[in-house]
């Protein structure tokens, strides 16, 4: 071998050996500059409607929320109202933002704990449910629903299901029998819709959504009709599991309490829809307690999934 080739070769491998040291020495001083990895909270979205506004309007709120409590929220759309409570506990769920009936079902069956809930732009922080119909199939009563066509949400829900089952009851009517047909739209934007394209001529659905299409559609007050609006109940909670950690409660409650007061916040505030967040605890919803229990609705027993 030529003399001179070895002190080259020496010097490459010693070369190398020292580029890979500061290459280490760099990249160690790079971990330790960037952020350990964080565990994700997995946050579920009941599907009031149509999946792709749904994420649409939460996500920034999460992503907001994930730098607050520094972890990262996911979030994920319950395919059904009838399947949200066994999705909540064996998909492994951190929390959920949970219509008034839902929550109380996941209260007595899971025991979830609820921290906040919006008040909305009109101020209020509560909804109610509609039963409406179209202006043209002149109904004005429950009697004259006889053989018609009615869109329920899901029997999951206040608005969609809950309300209306007590309307029929309070009225001596079996919805089965005294209808044509029922059927359940899986959510309220589509029992909404279904009513005003002619699929079903009465239906039943949440009023801050049958306002908010509204305001997107005008053939929805020109050609709809509300006959009757249930009693107030709390509108969509974040509740946590019940063993989520009491300082990670608090971190993501003072975050949605505060959001008001932060620029950023009050933005993303305004895009959601709402004007705040404020407290809620579970003694808020005894008006959906007391409505099943009027009907004799036993929560703990109650099977939920649509037929």
């Amino acid at each position: 071998m030529n003399k001179r080739v070895v002190p080259f070769c020496i010097l490459l491998i010693l070369s190398l050996a020292a580029g890979c040291q500061r290459t280490e020495q760099a990249s160690s001083k790079k971990s330790e500059a960037e952020p350990r990895s964080q565990k994700t909270f997995l946050v579920g979205l009941i599907p009031e409607q149509n999946i792709f506004k749904q994420m649409e309007r939460y996500e920034p709120l999460a992503s907001y929320l994930s730098k607050r409590i520094d972890m990262k929220i996911r979030l994920t759309v319950f395919p059904r109202y009838g399947n949200m409570i066994d999705s909540f506990t064996s998909t492994g769920m951190d929390g959920a933002f949970f219509g008034s009936f839902s929550y109380a079902l996941a209260h007595t069956r899971v025991g979830v704990e609820v921290l906040a809930r919006p008040v909305n732009l009109n101020g209020s922080s509560m909804y109610c449910g509609l039963i409406f119909v179209r202006k043209d199939s002149h109904i004005k009563s429950v009697h004259q629903m006889k053989g018609k066509r009615f869109a329920f949400v899901d029997e999951g829900t206040m608005a969609g299901y809950l309300f209306p089952l007590a309307y029929f009851r309070e009225h001596g009517k079996d919805y089965r029998t005294f209808l044509k047909e029922s059927y359940f739209a899986g959510t309220h934007e589509d029992a909404i819709l279904d009513v005003l394209n002619r699929k079903a001529e009465i239906g039943a659905a949440k009023n801050t959504i049958y306002e908010r299409l509204a305001t997107s559609d005008d053939r929805i007050n020109k050609e709809l009709v509300i006959l009757e609006r249930s009693p107030e109940v709390p509108e969509n909670g974040l509740a946590v599991r019940k063993s989520l950690d009491d300082s990670l409660k608090k971190k993501l409650k003072g975050a949605l309490l505060k959001m008001h007061e932060d620029p950023e916040g009050g933005g993303i505030l305004k895009a959601f829809g709402v004007r705040r967040f404020i407290e809620t605890n579970d003694a808020d919803y005894k008006p959906v307690y007391l409505y099943a229990q009027k009907i004799g609705l036993n929560l703990a027993t109650y099977d939920y999934a649509n037929e």
